[in-house]
C-alpha cells in the first residue's frame, strides 16, 4: 500500500487484503497487550507505592490513560486508515522526520525488543514444565555471551510466528483469535478463583486497614507513583498495533476506531479485577523472607511471580505447572501480535524511501514478507544478546513520548483541516499526563530515560542518509 495514497496495493509484488472484521481487530488490540506484565509487575508496584490502594490506582490511572489513548488514535484512524498507522499520524502531522524516528525507534527496540522479551519469557514459563529448556542449560560461551536452551527456545518461537504470518493475514488472524480467546478466558478464571473460591478474610482485612498507607512508599509518593506506572503502562502496551494493519481491515474507518475502544476497554477491565482478585488472596505487603505466599505478600512474591503465588495459595502444588501453561498462551499470542503488525509499518516507511527498497514489495501472499523476516531476524538478535530487557527500560519513556506526540498531531491535523469532531479536552488531559510521567521518569529514574531519548537521537543522522539515498 501507498502510505500517501491509501491504496491496498503498492504496485510491487502482491497486494494486501481485506480480511480482518471488527471482532479480529479487537482480539489483535486486546492479545497484543496482554503478555506477560500482568501475572509479574504487580509486585514491584507495591514496593514501590506500599499499599493496595496505591496498587489499584496505578492499575486505574494506566487504564484510563491507555483509553484515552486508544481513544485519541481512533479519530487519527478515521482521518487516515492507511497501513503503517501512527508512522502515518506522525508523518501528517509534522512530516516525514517524526514518523521516520518513531518507526526506527520501533523497528530497532521498541516492537523488536518487546518480541525478543516476551518470547523469553515464554521461554521461561516452558522450563518450569521442561526445565532442561531453562538458561541453566548453556549451549555456548564466548568470551562474555553465552547463548542457553532458554534462548533457542525464544528463537524458535520467533521463528515459527514470523513463518506462519509470512503465509497470509489469514494465518495470523487464526493464531490471534484463538489465543486471545484463551487467554481472556484464562484471566477471567483467575479472576473467579481468587475472588468465589481463594477469598482470606485476613489478606482482605490486612489491606483495608489502611489502603493507601504511603509510609511504605518508595520515596515521595508521587515520584514512586509515577515510577510504579511504567509497569502497568507497559504491560498494557503495543495496543495501537492495530493500526498499522488498516490496510487489511474491512471498512478501517470505523472498524479500527471500535476495536481500539472495544480492545483496551476489555483489557483495563480484566487487568483491574485480576489485580482485585490478587488483593483477595494475598495481602499487598509482606516480608521477603517469609516462609509461605501469605507471609510474603504480594510485594515479595517469589520472583515477582503474582499470579503463581495466588493460584498456588488456592490449589496448592499444581499452582506452577497451571500458571505456566497460562502465561506460555499469553505470552505465545502477544508475541503473534507483535509479529503480525510491526511489519506494515516498516513496509510503509519503505514505500517512502526511509527503509531498504526491497521490504517495499509484498508478497504474493499479500504480506510484507521481507519486513516480517527484517523484523524476526532482529528481534532474535536481541533474544540471544540478552540486552532486550535494559534496552527496553531505555525505551519506555521514549515510548510514551511519541503517544503524547501523536496527540498532538491529532490537535494539529484538527486545527490544519478544521475538523471538530472528537472531544475537546481528553487529548489536552492525555498530553499533560503522558508529559508527568516522563518528566517523573527523567527525576526518578534517569538512568532509564536519556539513554532512550539517545537512541532516538541517534535517528536524525540516520535519516539524513536514507533521505540522501532515496
Amino acid at each position: 500500500m501507498d502510505g500517501r495514497s491509501g491504496q491496498a496495493g503498492d504496485g510491487q509484488g502482491g497486494a494486501y487484503v481485506r480480511l480482518l472484521g471488527t471482532f479480529d481487530a479487537t482480539m489483535l488490540v486486546a492479545g497484543s497487550m496482554i503478555g506477560s506484565g500482568i501475572f509479574i509487575v504487580s509486585a514491584d508496584i507495591v514496593r514501590e507505592v506500599g499499599s493496595a490502594g496505591g496498587l489499584l490506582a496505578v492499575w486505574l490511572v494506566s487504564g484510563l490513560m491507555t483509553v484515552g489513548g486508544a481513544r485519541c488514535y481512533a479519530e487519527l484512524a478515521t482521518m487516515h486508515p492507511h497501513a503503517g498507522g501512527q508512522y502515518v499520524f506522525l508523518r501528517a502531522a509534522f512530516g516525514p522526520l517524526a514518523g521516520f524516528l518513531y518507526g526506527w525507534t520501533l523497528l530497532l527496540v521498541i516492537q523488536t525488543g518487546t518480541i525478543a522479551a516476551v518470547a523469553v519469557a515464554f521461554a521461561k514459563f516452558l522450563a518450569v514444565l521442561v526445565p532442561v529448556l531453562g538458561a541453566d542449560s548453556v549451549l555456548a560461551t564466548t568470551g562474555p555471551f553465552r547463548v542457553d536452551a532458554q534462548q533457542i527456545v525464544a528463537v524458535l518461537v520467533i521463528a515459527l510466528l514470523s513463518g506462519a504470518n509470512a503465509r497470509g493475514v489469514a494465518t495470523g488472524k487464526r493464531i490471534q483469535n484463538v489465543m486471545t480467546v484463551t487467554k481472556v478466558a484464562s484471566l477471567a478464571a483467575l479472576i473467579l478463583l481468587g475472588l468465589l473460591v481463594g477469598l482470606r478474610g485476613d489478606a482482605l482485612r490486612a489491606n483495608l486497614a489502611a489502603p493507601f498507607d504511603t509510609s511504605r512508599a518508595h520515596g515521595a509518593f508521587l515520584g514512586a507513583f509515577g515510577a510504579a506506572m511504567v509497569g502497568a503502562l507497559f504491560s498494557s502496551d503495543a495496543w495501537n498495533n492495530v493500526t498499522f494493519t488498516a490496510a487489511e481491515v474491512r471498512d478501517p474507518e470505523r472498524t479500527v476506531p471500535r476495536a481500539l475502544l472495544l480492545g483496551t476497554g476489555l483489557v483495563v477491565v480484566l487487568y483491574l479485577l485480576t489485580n482485585v482478585a490478587y488483593l483477595a488472596v494475598l495481602p499487598a505487603q509482606g516480608t521477603a523472607g517469609g516462609a509461605t505466599a501469605l507471609e510474603r505478600g504480594i510485594a515479595h512474591a517469589i520472583d515477582d511471580r503474582v499470579g503463581t503465588a495466588v493460584v498456588g495459595e488456592v490449589l496448592g502444588p499444581s499452582a506452577a505447572a497451571l500458571m505456566a501453561v497460562l502465561v506460555m498462551i499469553s505470552t505465545f499470542g502477544c508475541v503473534n501480535g507483535l509479529v503480525l503488525a510491526g511489519p506494515r509499518l516498516y513496509h510503509a516507511m519503505a514505500i517512502d524511501g526511509l527503509l531498504f527498497a526491497g521490504v517495499a514489495r509484498l508478497s504474493a501472499r499479500g504480506v510484507p514478507a521481507r519486513a516480517i523476516a527484517l523484523q524476526g531476524v532482529w528481534a532474535s538478535v536481541l533474544a540471544l544478546s540478552g540486552r532486550y530487557g535494559q534496552l527496553l527500560d531505555y525505551v519506555i519513556a521514549t515510548a510514551l513520548l511519541f503517544y503524547a506526540l501523536t496527540v498532538v498531531g491529532l490537535l494539529r491535523l484538527r486545527a490544519r483541516h478544521g475538523h471538530a469532531g472528537g472531544s475537546r479536552l481528553l487529548p489536552y488531559a492525555y498530553v499533560a499526563a503522558a508529559s508527568a510521567v516522563c518528566i517523573d521518569l527523567l527525576i526518578v529514574k534517569p538512568e532509564y530515560t536519556w539513554p532512550g531519548f539517545v537512541l532516538v537521537a541517534i535517528g536524525f543522522p540516520v535519516y539524513l542518509v536514507w533521505r540522501r539515498r532515496s
